[in-house]
């Protein structure tokens, strides 16, 4: 091989060398332009404050239970270990503002307790009712106070037609059966409300309550109503008269009353079971005649029983034979007796509104079932409240009047642009909400 040939392969050898070292190496350098992943630190976002009846639930152990057969407020906080002196220090300190003795089965409660190994309580809350809530806040010193959960008023919009009684109408609408109830109230002695033709319709503005803005605590007043009865229209419009006692009443369009002096009845009920008859015959007695001065209305036991008129309660007793009653002095001529309730709510001395509840419906004294006899006085004589052209309800003083007529302008203007349920296009919701207020 000539010296030529020899000097070629040695080059080549030499390039061939150089480039499988250089290939070599960069397997084991990054390039310039490669890019290095980094790792991607994930940062934890702190847990979101939840404030309820004043805390920061965040800051404790929640426990949630409801008052058990058997419980007592300091059976509840020994069981969570708690011991029995602090219990006792507990409830002397809080009796002034919260009677412990009182927690009812079925009622809800809360145990803010400490973040430590015996999970401690610091805090106890009890719920009465949706609304309310008691705390007893022992973290530091002994403390006690009842409060309100914030709640939020929304003004809705409502028209129905009845096809067979109003109830229906509503419980097909999903509404709940409570306005129903009001407007009976509000029209109860212009509107049988039993007694509703097929085609009535009305229309309603009214206002729900929320709690924290999402539970429901059912329906607050009725601010505005039409109902057109036979075809015959009746408005009804909420009008403070009195701002000092809060009295308010409905009136119509021209500032007259709606109600009587008097309620037809001081109980939401079934039938009446028993009329006012002085010359009723017992079989049980032999049929004998026996004088029967009320009328008894039949109702569920616990049914709310109001007064039918304003008044100073004059006696709230038990006797063998009227079981628990309560008995109200309206004027010089008129009182009212409400005989065999479960309970009394009301005492002597106490003075009510028509329509406030004085007690509930029972079977107290000598009665063969739920009821409530009611009694009517007229210048110290028993009569049938039936019979009786009793008086209508005080008007609006004329000082009022013109006040009146002011305010319910643009109400009914409001309310007279609601349409009829048969008026609305298919796809639209026959219920509005329209404003909404947190107190």
């Amino acid at each position: 091989m000539d010296r030529k040939r020899i000097s070629r392969l040695g080059k080549r050898c030499v390039i061939s060398c150089a480039a499988l070292l250089a290939l070599f190496s960069c397997k084991d350098k990054p390039q310039v332009n490669q890019k290095v992943e980094e790792l991607a630190v994930v940062k934890e976002d702190a847990p979101k404050d939840v404030y309820e009846f004043g805390f920061n639930l965040n800051d404790f152990i929640v426990k949630r239970d409801t008052v058990k057969k058997g419980d007592s407020f300091g059976f509840i906080l020994e069981r969570n270990n708690l011991g029995y002196s602090k219990i006792y220090q507990i409830a002397e300190t809080a009796r002034d503002s919260f009677d412990i003795r009182k927690i009812q089965i079925g009622k809800p409660y809360t145990l803010l307790c400490a973040k430590d190994s015996l999970e401690t309580p610091q805090c106890f809350i009890y719920q009465p009712n949706k609304e309310q809530y008691v705390v007893v806040n022992f973290k530091d010193s002994i403390h006690a106070y009842t409060s309100r959960k914030p709640i939020k008023y929304v003004e809705k919009e409502y028209s129905g037609v009845i096809n067979s009684n109003i109830s229906q109408t509503l419980d097909d609408d999903g509404l709940s059966l409570i306005l129903a109830y009001k407007m009976s109230d509000i029209y109860a002695w212009t509107i049988d409300f039993t007694r509703l033709q097929k085609g009535d319709r009305f229309k309603v503005i009214y206002t729900d309550k929320y709690i924290d803005d999402t539970i429901y605590a059912g329906i607050d007043k009725i601010k505005a109503a039409y109902f057109e009865h036979n075809t015959e229209p009746f408005y009804a419009f909420e009008f403070e008269t009195d701002s000092v006692k809060g009295f308010t009443d409905y009136y119509n369009e021209e500032a007259k009353t709606l109600r009587r002096a008097f309620l037809k009845a001081p109980v939401e009920y079934k039938r009446i079971s028993s009329r006012y008859n002085l010359n009723r015959r017992i079989a049980l007695y032999g049929n004998k005649v026996r004088p029967h001065k009320g009328t008894d209305f039949a109702a569920n036991i616990g049914t709310p029983i109001v007064a039918t008129a304003n008044g100073k309660v004059t006696k709230s007793s038990y006797t063998r034979g009227n079981g628990n009653y309560v008995k109200i002095r309206h004027n010089k001529v008129y009182e009212t007796q409400y005989l065999h309730m479960q309970k009394r709510k009301v005492k002597a001395g106490d003075f009510v509104k028509q329509g406030d509840v004085i007690g509930w419906v029972g079977m107290t004294g000598n009665t063969s079932g739920p009821h409530v006899c009611y009694r009517f006085w007229v210048n110290g004589k028993q009569v049938d409240p039936f019979k009786q052209k009793l008086p209508a309800a005080e008007p609006i003083s004329d000082s009022l009047k013109e006040k009146y007529l002011e305010y319910i302008k643009p109400i009914r203007f409001q309310l007279d642009a609601v349409p009829f349920k048969g008026d609305y296009p298919k796809e639209n919701v026959v219920q509005q909400d329209l404003i909404s207020q947190s107190y």
